[in-house]
């Protein structure tokens, strides 16, 4: 039955995969100025060419990243946008003199805004390292390098270049997303590399224990936001869960234990990461992940918290399947199939291909579009890849021991 379940998913994500990529392909690539559209209405037309940094970066990773990893994505094409989409990032990305990045673009490359966070910064780098990559000219992995220092500077010495004044009344405190992303980051810097993963090692580390500190409530409860010190906040800040963060922390958390070969580590993030915000996000009522909770069981304040958003769920996958993979745990292959048979059959658009993003709590469209600020060429594509690279390698491991 096992191997039925894995080689049915591993099919029909496989197929998935191609579609979605397909829908990326005919209808984001800026053949005039380089770069990708993301604004793309269901059927894929453009309905505002604004560029988004982050956006950028995530599609330059994810076009390198099939180029590299999947024979079948190993087209000229591809990498001549994933180029093109690197070199736009290089002309136009950073607001000189200083580090820091614009959060989005006019289409030629003119900035139109800035925000005082690292995250158009950390996907600027996300990219170009993968883009360096799959076409093995160095200068992009020296950028990419470049700009982790000034990150890592930014949060662990002087934040003061970000432009976050310390305000009299303001709580200092720590965002989950932001060692998130750190981890995320080291490792894909350190991938095949024995000299940049020694280099950022500690990093490493004191990014996962930023994140453990979230683990609040005699260990019950994950929180977005603790203080710096890993204490619990008051107010609607402290009291917010956002379940897709902590399940995509969870399978950054295990790539994290998988390279330290800490065991300990990867047995308590599959049941406080992975296991424990499925089961206090999940809607029992209209199924699906609500988009943030209270740990109180207070109102959220986010307008959309009980909507069903496509990324939390893509996560989910690759969060289950992962740890699965890792634990032989058959509670976690069956809550695979659980979110990957909802996600298929709420967020998958049949039509014109590529997912919704937006879903009311009863699992209705609520917006129509393909991509916008904030969806991109990235979620959707990266979760079908690799739990694709992880079930081809779960049913090769499964078959000997089924013909034995």
């Amino acid at each position: 039955m096992e191997l039925q379940t894995l080689r049915s998913w591993h099919g029909w994500i496989s197929q998935e995969l191609d579609t979605v990529m397909d829908f990326w392909l005919r209808h984001s690539h800026d053949e005039e100025y380089g770069g990708f559209f993301t604004c793309l209405g269901q059927d894929g037309k453009v309905y505002d060419d604004l560029k988004y940094i982050w956006l950028q970066g995530r599609q330059v990773w994810m076009y390198s990243r099939l180029y590299r990893k999947l024979p079948r994505f190993r087209r000229p094409e591809l990498l001549q946008a994933a180029r093109a989409g690197g070199d736009f990032l290089l002309r136009h990305a950073r607001i000189t003199p200083s580090q820091k990045c614009a959060f989005v673009l006019t289409r030629d490359g003119r900035p139109v805004k800035i925000q005082r966070t690292i995250f158009s910064e950390c996907f600027y780098v996300l990219g170009l390292d993968e883009l360096g990559r799959a076409t093995g000219e160095s200068h992009y992995q020296t950028e990419a390098l470049k700009m982790m220092e000034a990150i890592v500077h930014w949060v662990r010495e002087d934040p003061s270049e970000l432009g976050r004044p310390q305000l009299a009344g303001a709580v200092l405190h720590d965002t989950m997303a932001v060692p998130m992303m750190l981890l995320n980051l080291v490792d894909q810097l350190s991938e095949g590399d024995a000299e940049t993963a020694s280099r950022f090692s500690e990093l490493g580390s004191w990014s996962a224990q930023r994140i453990l500190m979230h683990v609040q409530r005699s260990g019950t409860a994950v929180l977005e936001n603790v203080s710096e010190d890993g204490k619990e906040l008051p107010g609607c800040l402290g009291r917010q869960q956002n379940p897709g963060h902590a399940l995509e922390a969870g399978w950054f958390l295990l790539r994290h234990a998988q390279r330290q070969r800490n065991s300990a580590l990867l047995s308590q993030v599959v049941e406080k990461f992975i296991k424990q915000p499925f089961r206090s996000g999940w809607d029992p009522e209209q199924e699906g992940l609500f988009a943030f909770q209270d740990v109180d069981g207070l109102c959220p304040t986010q307008l959309e918290w009980k909507m069903k958003l496509w990324w939390p769920h893509t996560e989910a996958m690759i969060a289950f399947l992962m740890g699965f993979a890792e634990t032989r745990d058959q509670e976690l292959l069956e809550l695979f199939d659980q979110v990957a048979k909802y996600t298929f059959a709420k967020f998958h658009d049949p039509e014109t291909g590529e997912w919704f993003g937006y879903l009311t709590q009863e699992g209705k469209v609520a917006l129509t579009i393909k991509g916008g600020p904030f969806k991109g060429c990235f979620h959707v594509p990266r979760a079908l890849y690799m739990c694709e690279e992880i079930l081809e390698s779960l049913i090769k491991e499964t078959e000997p021991t089924i013909q034995e």
